[in-house]
């Protein structure tokens, strides 16, 4: 069944693996989210030049770097069958430092970064719905680029919660906490 937004029900991981591969979607706990458009040229730019600085960093490390589409799992417990899991989504960039997360459908559990660009489709549910979605689960570090207004939001968790994020622009240099030793110009990715 393909999903109509004005639907009422809630849908799965299975629902989702049966939809056209031709089209992209998310599933927040069991809302459908249409994610067909393309992003713009601007965005691939941005998320080219961040997935290039993290691939290169983490070359010769055990973390990995992912660039959508790359579909993320999250599920309340351990196990669960694809008719259970409520919720899949496709961060811009994510990263995954503890492999056995890692399958042939993408990452199952918690990742350690994900990174959303802003785009006016996706904007609200990136800075509301995302940034919960991520929370609750445990991303230990979630990145809000706006390139709009050229600035990039990181949230830490500290404990089980978001700390105040950390708004960096023109020539700072971001600093990844969970990366230790990464450091990004943010000159470099707003050209």
């Amino acid at each position: 069944m393909i999903p109509d937004r004005k639907a009422d029900k809630k849908f799965s991981y299975a629902d989702y693996l049966s939809w056209p591969e031709d089209e992209r979607w998310e599933i927040i706990e069991g809302e459908a989210w249409d994610m067909s458009l393309a992003p713009n040229t601007e965005h691939q730019i941005i998320s080219g030049q961040l997935f290039g600085n993290i691939w290169q960093f983490l070359k010769d490390k055990p973390c990995k770097v992912f660039s959508a589409p790359f579909d993320v799992r999250f599920q309340e417990k351990k196990e669960l069958l694809d008719e259970e899991i409520k919720t899949v989504v496709q961060p811009d960039i994510t990263v995954v430092c503890d492999k056995s997360k890692i399958d042939k459908k993408g990452c199952l559990g918690v990742p350690d970064i994900t990174i959303e660009i802003l785009s006016q489709s996706t904007s609200y549910k990136d800075e509301t719905d995302k940034l919960k979605l991520y929370e609750k689960y445990g991303v230990r570090e979630y990145w809000i680029v706006n390139p709009k207004v050229r600035y990039i939001m990181i949230y830490r968790l500290e404990g089980d919660r978001y700390a105040k994020p950390e708004y960096l622009k023109d020539d700072d240099i971001l600093e990844s906490l969970v990366l230790e030793g990464l450091k990004i110009r943010l000159s470099d990715i707003f050209v």
